[in-house]
């Protein structure tokens, strides 16, 4: 009888949702891959490490845990803010509020920029290094990307976050790939609102 192979076993019928496979050995690799979990890079960062991103969130302006989110989810460090005029409170020329004027200056090692909605004039006001303009409801996701990329130069998208007020603003850091989006009010906090 050496000859004759095994069927394989009939398919699952009707009602069977796939489960986890109940052979042998199942119980060794849950280990292993828990173990494996466990013993991440992420999982374990060295003390001096946790530091010193903590001490470059307070550089940004950023809570930590906002900080350290968007670090693991754009494997970089955050070079860039870009604020739109919305999140600003720039809605006239010229008239960036004292809060958001301050809280701007405290910032450390990184470029601030601006995406300025007409039908203000593209100004970069202090303390922003530079601006551009900001993309409208009429521009396509092309367009947007581009647009987006004007207002860092030189810089990778997944360096850049973009800071906001509205749900079409939220889409601009998925078409510029970004490394993320923050509302204002997670920004300069919800007493400046």
């Amino acid at each position: 009888m050496a000859g004759l192979r095994e069927t394989p076993p009939p398919p699952p019928g009707a009602g069977h949702n796939n489960g986890p496979s109940m052979e042998a050995g199942r119980a060794w690799r849950v280990h292993c891959w828990t173990r494996a979990r466990a013993a991440r890079a992420e999982a374990k960062l060295p003390l001096p490490i946790v530091r010193m991103r903590i001490a470059r969130a307070q550089e940004l302006g950023l809570p930590y845990k906002t900080y350290a989110s968007v670090r693991a989810v754009s494997g970089r460090d955050v070079a860039a803010l870009l604020f739109t005029s919305n999140a600003l409170r720039l809605f006239r020329e010229g008239a960036l509020p004292e809060d958001r004027r301050a809280a701007l200056e405290a910032v450390r090692h990184c470029l601030l920029a601006g995406l300025i909605h007409p039908p203000l004039a593209v100004t970069a006001p202090e303390p922003l290094a530079q601006a551009a303009r900001a993309p409208g409801l009429f521009h396509g996701w092309t367009e947007t990307r581009d647009m987006i990329a004007a207002a860092h130069p030189r810089l990778p998208g997944p360096a850049v976050l973009l800071i906001g007020e509205t749900a079409l603003e939220e889409t601009w850091a998925a078409a510029g790939r970004l490394a993320g989006y923050l509302e204002g009010a997670g920004y300069f906090g919800p007493e400046t609102r």
